[in-house]
């Protein structure tokens, strides 16, 4: 009889193993789709693209092969929020930055927000559109509000650069953490 229970647990322990297996594929598997997802939400608005792609490494992080530290974790998370938060405001401050005034930073968060129901296309024209709409209402002559505009544009492009950035990081560490 006793060799009958060693017997089990060991079937039982090889089964455990085999399944932890499968769940260690699984989570690696939905990590990659989760990265390629959140690289391509850095180019199509209506998907949170870092985000995503931090999902990705908490996917890796619950695995048995890779453990990253508490504060890697916090760190990323801070950087990804950071990047939401200015994926909103870089156009804004494109606009300001190529002599847009108060109307034309209005006009693109107002295009920006309009901009959200006509993905993709309205996220990338709203912006500029709203900038160069808010200049003019704000009596200024056309020259200068396209100027206002292409800051807003040449904002939301480098906003894209910086979210593609952080997920070509995340991919970086996903791929280095499991070799």
């Amino acid at each position: 009889m006793p060799d009958d229970n060693k017997e089990d647990k060991h079937v039982m322990s090889v089964r455990d193993g085999i399944n932890g297996l499968y769940m260690e594929i699984i989570l690696i598997i939905l990590g990659i789709i989760c990265l390629v997802v959140g690289l391509l939400g850095c180019v199509l608005p209506m998907l949170p693209g870092p985000p995503v792609a931090y999902a990705a490494m908490l996917l890796l992080h619950f695995t048995e092969r890779v453990q990253f530290s508490t504060a890697q974790l916090l760190i990323w998370l801070a950087i990804v929020i950071i990047v939401q938060l200015l994926d909103y405001f870089i156009p804004l401050i494109g606009s300001r930055y190529a002599g847009g005034s108060r109307w034309g930073s209005w006009g693109c968060l107002v295009g920006t927000v309009i901009g959200l129901f006509f993905s993709p296309w309205g996220i990338i024209i709203g912006p500029f559109l709203g900038a160069v709409i808010g200049e003019l209402l704000g009596d200024k002559d056309l020259k200068y509000a396209l100027k206002s505009g292409l800051g807003s544009l040449l904002g939301f492009l480098f906003g894209t650069f910086i979210k593609l950035a952080v997920c070509g990081y995340f991919i970086w560490e996903f791929f280095t953490a499991l070799i």
